[in-house]
């Protein structure tokens, strides 16, 4: 498994934890527009997820970037190499 492969896998749990959703829904390619939920509210509801799940702090600027799951994954990516 990949790096980009574990790490959407993680994200799809978050999805999940924070929407209520099936995990297999989220890709590479979904946004916030995918999402009914994914709106102001529900950013700061999948960005705790987020951080719970892979043990990590994300700041504002990073908050504001995660429009889609790809942007969330090249953020939080380089994160798992520091926690090491």
């Amino acid at each position: 498994m990949s790096d980009t492969d574990y790490v959407l896998s993680k994200v799809q749990e978050a999805f999940a934890a924070a929407f209520d959703i099936d995990p297999q829904l989220v890709t590479m390619e979904t946004s916030a527009s995918d999402i009914p939920l994914w709106d102001s509210v529900g950013h700061l509801s999948l960005a705790s997820s987020l951080e719970e799940v892979f043990g990590i702090t994300l700041d504002v600027d990073e908050l504001m970037e995660m429009e889609n799951v790809r942007a969330i994954v090249r953020i939080i990516t380089p994160k798992l190499s520091e926690k090491v």
